[in-house]
């Protein structure tokens, strides 16, 4: 229970940040904050993170449910002292969160955060998308420090020599 308080944290965060971005900036606008480098454009994503597109709007909703529970399913299944785990899957929940919202009520998501030079761009994305990439980067670390044992079948130890007795 420790880390749940990251999944509305996240949540209200990305969805402040694109109500903002919403209420303040028109459709595809974009507005230079830090010279050409960044700069917040405000576009619409039918498509996945970063702008990958798998299909229609109603496969990356369905797609989005089924991560999500998924996810949910990971959660209560890690044992207790898996902190670095927990923290990582509730950094990903909040971000999906915070997309599927967008799904649900535009059809498309809200993206922002636009980085590169001149014409060589990274996809814009938002933070939402920041906390998924971040939480995937931090499973990916925490599963790779796992104990080697975890999920192998424990080998079975060699028995004792036994002890020759000596009879009188």
């Amino acid at each position: 229970m420790k880390f749940l308080w990251i999944i509305p944290l996240a949540v209200a965060i990305d969805q402040a940040s694109k109500l903002i971005v919403r209420g303040s900036m028109a459709l595809h606008q974009s507005d230079p904050v830090w010279g050409d480098f960044f700069r917040l454009t405000y576009i619409h994503n039918p498509g996945a993170a970063f702008g990958l597109n798998l299909g229609s709007p109603l496969l990356h909703t369905a797609f989005s449910f089924l991560a999500f529970g998924i996810l949910v399913y990971l959660y209560r299944s890690l044992a207790a002292n898996e902190r670095l785990l927990r923290l990582a899957l509730c950094l990903v929940l909040g971000g999906a969160v915070g997309n599927i919202i967008d799904r649900l009520y535009l059809g498309a998501v809200v993206d922002f955060l636009d980085f590169g030079f001149g014409d060589l761009r990274w996809p814009i994305f938002n933070f939402a998308d920041s906390f998924v990439t971040v939480g995937v980067l931090l499973l990916l670390l925490g599963y790779s420090r796992r104990e080697k044992t975890d999920g192998c079948p424990k080998q079975p130890s060699s028995p004792a020599p036994e002890e020759e007795t000596v009879q009188p």
